[in-house]
């Protein structure tokens, strides 16, 4: 499945922003979908999670309550709205697909191209 993430862009601290990611090939409802992201001199890491049928969600402490990760299995589409933005959450995000539930890199076998988010203070 190729994956392709887009909505980034430059935000003042409080406000917000949807990334949408489109999935193409594979049948996209077989897969998890995941959104990671990656700060300047850190490690990515696991923002959102949500299951095949949309019935749960497992997101990071840093984003709980301020960020929703959505799907629709019928436009391959999966979605983050992020709100209350701050500072700390500036990095290039990934959506990611893969086989189970769960926050480890490693379990996602499909990653999309990134897209930046810039929250200024």
């Amino acid at each position: 499945v190729q994956l392709q993430a887009s909505g980034g862009g430059l935000v003042h601290a409080g406000g917000s922003l949807r990334l949408s990611c489109v999935a193409s090939g594979r049948t996209f409802s077989a897969y998890v979908m995941a959104w990671f992201r990656q700060a300047p001199g850190k490690e990515r890491e696991f923002v959102a999670a949500i299951s095949r049928g949309a019935t749960t969600t497992v997101y990071a402490d840093s984003v709980k309550g301020r960020f929703t990760i959505s799907r629709d299995n019928v436009q391959n589409m999966v979605y983050l709205q992020m709100s209350s933005l701050k500072p700390e959450d500036t990095a290039v995000y990934y959506c990611a697909a893969g086989g189970g539930l769960a926050s480890r890199e490693s379990n996602y076998a499909y990653w999309g191209q990134g897209t930046q988010v810039t929250v200024s203070s």
